[in-house]
């Protein structure tokens, strides 16, 4: 069973969006091991200098870098990623599976991601070219990932 690690800056802390990554974290246990780290984000200034956030970013990448499985397929999820149909994301998830490498995703804080973690991706994901709330942002990643190995089993959900 292929390990699939998200590594998110923040917990949820609206009850919906628990309720709702819960409900497809149970959805994934058939299909993966799926294990949430839940790393807290710098605080920064109500408005924080250039240098304060590279500062903070930077401060939070030792902390992921740290968190991520040796041998693991990593993905940060940044606005300069490469868009993905959900066969293609499909694909991709089909493929380190069945060379049995587990996945890694990565959501960063408000302020995104450091250089040095999108350098150490092999593939940099973007959903949208659009700005999502990070807390809804796990729960839609959850989907995407459920939707993916649905469409490996050749089930109905995605249609």
């Amino acid at each position: 069973m292929i390990k699939i690690t998200v590594i998110a800056l923040a917990s949820l802390k609206e009850k919906y969006l628990k309720d709702a990554a819960a409900e497809y974290t149970k959805r994934l246990s058939p299909y993966c091991d799926l294990k949430i780290i839940e790393l807290d984000p710098v605080r920064l200034p109500e408005k924080p200098s250039d240098a304060e956030i590279n500062s903070a970013l930077e401060r939070e990448a030792e902390l992921i870098l740290k968190k991520i499985p040796a041998g693991d397929y990593v993905v940060p999820l940044c606005i300069e990623g490469k868009q993905l149909s959900s066969e293609e994301f499909s694909g991709v998830l089909e493929q380190e599976m069945n060379i049995g490498r587990g996945v890694t995703f990565i959501i960063g804080s408000s302020c995104g991601l450091a250089d040095m973690v999108k350098c150490r991706a092999d593939l940099r994901l973007s959903f949208s070219k659009m700005t999502f709330p990070h807390q809804l942002f796990r729960v839609m990643l959850l989907e995407q990932i459920y939707r993916a190995f649905k469409i490996c089993s050749g089930g109905a959900y995605h249609k």
